[in-house]
Formats: structure tokens, sequence, C-alpha cells
């Protein structure tokens, strides 16, 4: 009994917290269909999948500390900029 009145009052609390869900307008204009928008709009999965399955896993391999020394990685703190 306890468990159902716990839950029924974290449910109350939620429906209570949630707001009205209302959609935004897209509104469209001529810029969105200028060729290089287009171009970009194709090419964006394209380099969010490459960063994520290629250059994520590479950089985890040549961080690790006993293959720093191999691929010359320097930690981001390390590297000093004057």
């Amino acid at each position: 009994m306890k468990r159902f009145v716990v839950a029924a009052a974290v449910g109350l609390c939620v429906w209570a917290a949630a707001g009205r869900a209302v959609a935004l307008p897209d509104d469209y204009d001529d810029t969105q269909s200028h060729p290089l928008r287009v171009i970009a709009y194709l090419m964006n999965p394209v380099g969010f999948a490459a960063e994520w399955l290629i250059f994520r896993p590479f950089h985890y391999v040549v961080s690790r500390p006993y293959l720093e020394g191999v691929f010359g990685h320097k930690r981001h703190a390390e590297i000093r900029v004057y």
C-alpha cells in the first residue's frame, strides 16, 4: 500500500509539473533553399556518423596512457599556448 501511495504522489507531482505541449512554428524562408544549405543538410549526418564511428574511437585508442608515447598524443592540460 505504501508503494502505491508513493507512486501516486510521484505521478501527481509529475502530472502537475508538466506544461502544455505546444509545437513551435518552423517558419520557412528562402535562405533554407539555398544550394549550400541543402548540401549542408545532406552532409551533416555523414559528418556526425564519421565523428562517432571513426574519430572518437580513434582518439580513445591513441589517448590510452600506455600508447601516448607511441602516437605522440598530449593531454589538453599539458599543451601550453603562448
